[in-house]
């Protein structure tokens, strides 16, 4: 076949294959819209959930004093962010595990959380603010966390693509956002990750994180764009998108449970460690629960978290819990680090929880953006012409190859 020939038909297919994902892109846009709309009309004559559900994992923040490096522990702490979002956990804690050494420590450093500003040791407050980090949508970065030495390997790590690090072409019912400086005399500006800022209902101080619900049918690129603010729990409430987790820095193990944020506090707990009974024994959908708590042990296990604790008078840790599981009853290696704790004990407890107010099923995947790798169905942007130029002559060097072999391949035609 000429040259010039196979050129124009691998062009032709180039971009009838692209026309071909744009229109199904927009098919399944329009689509979700539609379902959006739908939905949001059904909510109006029904009652929404007042609360969903919750999962909360505790974390000991020594496990960052075993890495070797900078750069190992801060790809430690990416690795539970990117567990916590897999499997849809609302809340993260970090606990201390020996705050004795509190005493003797005399660099404590202070960081600012869900339920306030904390002071503990930098092990924890690096651990808990790559956590932050991750979680926040890249646009917001910026703002809410400035060079700091803790972040300094943040490059290293892996992008959650958590639903709610929406694009600014997602068209989507709820953003994130900042609270900007811009001057109203009766309203606020927010920065949402689009165009234009968004003018909200009520006067916010300047600086803070909030979530704005965007109306129907909005001209994402308007500089008149309207918004109401609503509570960070309400997307999933409403939708069932996952909307990320919240931080929180426990002194100490006891702490963890004594100081939960909901008012009923956690109703089922669960420790894990290779002296608790075989989770595989459990029947699925047994564990029933309105917020469960999963707490995990550090280097030396939950038995040195309790032994260091002074508001605790028992020393066997399967006391303090609902259950106490063995997720891998039968390990090949002696130890299991955290890190893996964490994902292997989510996964083996997916089938045996059983939530109470299940958040509603998600239905509008086609409005969240993708990364590539994922699969989703967005329409690739046009090449650049330098690429193209590097693929023409990549072509045509393929195309002479394939000359050169003709005699071998004519069976093929």
């Amino acid at each position: 076949m000429d040259v010039r020939a196979l050129k124009k038909e691998k062009n032709r297919k180039r971009k009838q294959d692209l026309l071909i994902k744009q229109v199904e892109h927009q098919e399944a846009v329009e689509k979700a819209k539609i379902i959006q709309k739908e939905e949001e009309l059904r909510l109006k004559s029904s009652d929404i959930k007042e609360s969903v559900s919750t999962i909360s994992i505790a974390v000991p923040g020594s496990i960052l004093e075993n890495a070797q490096s900078q750069e190992l522990r801060t790809y430690l702490a990416g690795q539970i962010a990117r567990a916590a979002c897999i499997y849809n956990i609302d809340e993260v804690i970090v606990f201390d595990d020996n705050p004795s050494n509190n005493v003797t420590t005399s660099k404590m450093q202070q960081i600012e959380t869900s339920d306030g500003v904390k002071i503990a040791r930098p092990c924890c407050i690096q651990f808990a603010r790559i956590l932050q980090y991750l979680e926040c949508p890249q646009y917001l970065r910026k703002f809410f966390f400035p060079i700091h030495n803790d972040l300094k390997f943040s490059g290293l790590l892996n992008p959650l693509d958590s639903q709610h690090h929406l694009r600014v072409t997602s068209e989507f019912l709820y953003r994130e956002g900042i609270v900007t400086n811009k001057p109203h005399p009766k309203f606020s500006f927010v920065n949402v990750g689009l165009l234009n800022d968004i003018l909200v209902d009520k006067q916010l101080p300047e600086g803070i994180r909030v979530t704005v619900k965007i109306p129907q049918n909005s001209d994402l690129k308007s500089k008149k764009l309207k918004g109401i603010i609503v509570s960070p729990s309400e997307p999933r409430r409403v939708t069932g998108i996952y909307w990320g987790y919240n931080v929180r820095i426990a002194s100490s193990i006891s702490h963890v449970f004594s100081q939960s944020p909901y008012d009923e506090g956690y109703d089922l707990t669960i420790g894990t460690s290779d002296k608790g009974s075989n989770i595989n024994e459990t029947e699925n959908k047994a564990l029933k629960y309105n917020h469960l708590l999963i707490v995990f042990g550090g280097i030396f296990g939950l038995e040195n978290a309790v032994e260091n604790d002074d508001n605790l008078t028992v020393d066997d840790p399967s006391m303090l819990f609902d259950q106490y599981f063995n997720v891998v009853p039968d390990q090949g290696s002696r130890t299991i680090r955290t890190e893996e704790a964490v994902l292997i004990t989510l996964a083996a407890m997916s089938n045996k929880l059983q939530a109470q107010n299940e958040p509603p099923e998600f239905k509008y995947k086609d409005l969240i953006a993708q990364s590539e790798d994922t699969g989703n169905n967005q329409a690739p942007l046009e090449p650049m012409k330098r690429k193209n130029k590097v693929k023409k002559k990549k072509l045509e060097a393929a195309v002479a190859s394939e000359e050169e072999g003709d005699m071998n391949m004519d069976r093929f035609d």
